[in-house]
């Protein structure tokens, strides 16, 4: 497949992107909510039930893996995304480096990684993977993000996507705007729409084909703090907005981050998104938590279960998978298995 043909794949209609792509810190905290301790043995096991499940056939399209997980294999010694692959999903790698603090800010940060990444996506590309992730985060208060920290990362991620192209990769271009703060939904519609005109300016100077391409932007959401509670239907109608006036149309699909939401709540919001789109571009989901957060709790209750996490990841995912084409109502979380 060319990059065009494998972006589309990632989110053809009813599929979605698994963000398995949890550092072994991340996870760590993860696992001490359900008591499991961080072994190597423990982080390859629940991913392996995961990616051997039947929701892989049926529901995700793409997984993005951690450096250490694509270098794994299963318990019966199948590389990590091969198994993937035969489960019918693209597998994906993270290759920043982490948000660090930018120079010349006083709360900011940079994502970094750029260096050695020519080599390193040589290296991800000959262990299977086909597609790649790079996140910058943006930060709101009353002074930020500054111009300063949107051009930086805005430039990084270019510079990462001009990479990932030149290696026969498809690039995810993740601009996170935070939900952590007091604002309000204009003010995070006003910022999200500074950091995408910024970073499809820049992906226009490095000459990154779009359409080989997947964007995982936030959805437009009121701060975690803030005191004017919106509903689904006007997130809906917002983050729709902001998307048509500053996304090209040439981008194949658009996999909203959960960024914070509750399992229920990024399934609803997606699907009023579906229910209203008057758009060009394909919507889905390429979430973390609010695909793995059940079946986590499974695993901490009995590793062994295999059936029951997998159930638990079963249902989630056929309820993103619903909301990506509009068809999600709260009545079917009341099902238990795909």
């Amino acid at each position: 497949m060319n990059l065009e043909e494998i972006a589309k794949k990632m989110c053809e209609k009813g599929k979605g992107i698994l963000a398995a792509d949890e550092s072994t810190g991340t996870i760590e905290k993860r696992f001490k909510t359900i008591n499991v301790e961080n072994t190597e043995i423990n982080r390859v096991s629940f991913r392996e039930t995961l990616f051997s499940s039947q929701a892989m056939k049926n529901y995700i399209g793409g997984v993005i893996l951690f450096d250490e997980t694509i270098r794994q294999k299963s318990s019966e010694g199948i590389p990590i995304p091969e198994l993937i692959k035969n489960n019918g999903a693209i597998p994906g790698i993270k290759v920043d480096k982490g948000a660090k603090k930018l120079a010349g800010s006083t709360d900011e940060t940079i994502t970094e990684g750029l260096d050695g990444l020519r080599e390193r996506l040589k290296e991800y590309y000959d262990l299977g993977a086909r597609f790649t992730k790079w996140r910058a985060v943006f930060k709101i208060t009353s002074n930020f993000p500054s111009p300063q920290c949107i051009k930086s990362n805005a430039h990084a991620l270019a510079r990462y996507a001009s990479l990932v192209q030149e290696a026969n990769m498809v690039p995810i271009v993740e601009p996170e705007v935070l939900m952590d703060g007091d604002h309000n939904m204009e003010k995070c519609f006003q910022v999200t729409t500074d950091v995408l005109n910024e970073c499809y300016n820049e992906l226009a100077l490095h000459k990154v084909n779009l359409r080989g391409t997947v964007l995982k932007p936030n959805m437009i959401l009121p701060g975690i703090d803030c005191r004017n509670k919106v509903n689904s239907t006007e997130i809906a109608k917002k983050t729709i907005q902001c998307l048509k006036k500053n996304v090209p149309d040439s981008v194949p699909g658009i996999a909203f981050l959960s960024g914070g939401q509750s399992e229920i709540e990024s399934s609803r919001n997606l699907n009023e998104i579906n229910k209203i789109n008057d758009t060009k571009f394909v919507f889905t989901f390429s979430y973390g938590r609010g695909l793995q957060a059940s079946a986590l709790k499974a695993f901490g209750q009995n590793k062994k279960d295999i059936k029951n996490i997998q159930n638990k990841f079963n249902h989630r995912a056929k309820m993103n998978g619903l909301s990506s084409s509009g068809k999600w109502s709260e009545d079917l979380e009341d099902q238990s298995v795909a």
